[in-house]
C-alpha cells in the first residue's frame, strides 16, 4: 500500500547530489592529490601541456575537470598504483580542474606506444574531459607537431581537415592544446566504449 504524502510533509530538499544533476561535483569526488603533476621535478624534460575547454557556444567551461593519462618518455605506461607515487617521479596519470576554464599539467612528451597489433602509433597523450551535463566522459588524443603523424592509424582514419584538432601547438615552456566540445573547431572525440 502507498502513501502519499501532503505537501507540509515532505522534507526540505538539501540541494542537488549527483544522482539529480550532471555535475558539477568533480572538484569532491575525483580529488587527486598530485593535481595536474605527471612529472615531479626530478624528471628531465619535463614540459607544460595547457588550454582551454570550450563549449559549443566557444565560452571557456570553468568547472570541467580533464583527466590526462600518458606513455612515460620510453614509450612505457605507468602500472595503476604507480600514479600515486611521490610527487618526484613520473605517474603518468593527472587531473587538473577548469576554475577559470583553463587546465594545465606538468608532463614529459611521451615515446611512441605500438597498437595492440604492433603497428607504430605517433606519440600522443589520452584526455579525458567532464563537464556539466555531459553524461559521458569525451576522451581525445594530444599528437606532436614535427613527428611522424601521416603513419599514425588514427589520424590516418580521419579526414584531412579534421587531424588539426589533435595537433597541439608549441608555446615557450611546452604545447597548447584547446578543447571544443562542440562546435565549428570541435575536437575529434574518441569512443572508447564506456557506456
Amino acid at each position: 500500500m502507498s502513501y502519499v504524502y501532503p505537501v507540509t510533509d515532505v522534507p526540505a530538499s538539501p540541494g542537488p547530489t549527483p544522482w539529480q544533476t550532471v555535475g558539477p561535483f568533480f572538484h569532491d569526488a575525483l580529488a587527486y592529490a598530485a593535481g595536474p603533476q605527471v612529472a615531479g621535478p626530478s624528471v628531465p624534460g619535463r614540459i607544460r601541456l595547457a588550454g582551454t575547454v570550450f563549449d559549443g557556444g566557444g565560452e571557456p567551461i570553468l568547472d570541467a575537470l580533464v583527466e590526462l593519462w600518458q606513455a612515460d618518455q620510453d614509450g612505457r605506461f605507468v602500472s595503476s598504483p604507480g600514479i600515486y607515487e611521490a610527487l618526484e617521479g613520473f605517474r603518468g596519470f593527472g587531473r587538473s580542474m577548469t576554475d577559470s576554464g583553463e587546465y594545465e599539467f606538468v608532463t614529459v612528451k611521451p615515446g611512441a606506444v605500438p597498437t595492440i597489433d604492433g603497428r607504430a602509433q605517433a606519440p600522443y597523450i589520452a584526455l579525458s574531459i567532464f563537464a556539466r551535463g555531459m553524461l559521458r566522459r569525451a576522451v581525445t588524443r594530444v599528437y606532436f607537431p614535427g613527428d611522424d603523424l601521416d603513419g599514425d592509424p588514427l589520424l590516418a582514419s580521419l579526414p584531412e581537415s579534421r587531424r588539426a584538432s589533435l595537433v597541439a601547438t608549441p608555446a615557450a615552456d611546452g604545447y597548447r592544446f584547446d578543447i571544443h566540445l562542440q562546435g565549428e573547431q570541435e575536437t575529434v572525440f574518441l569512443d572508447v566504449g564506456d557506456r
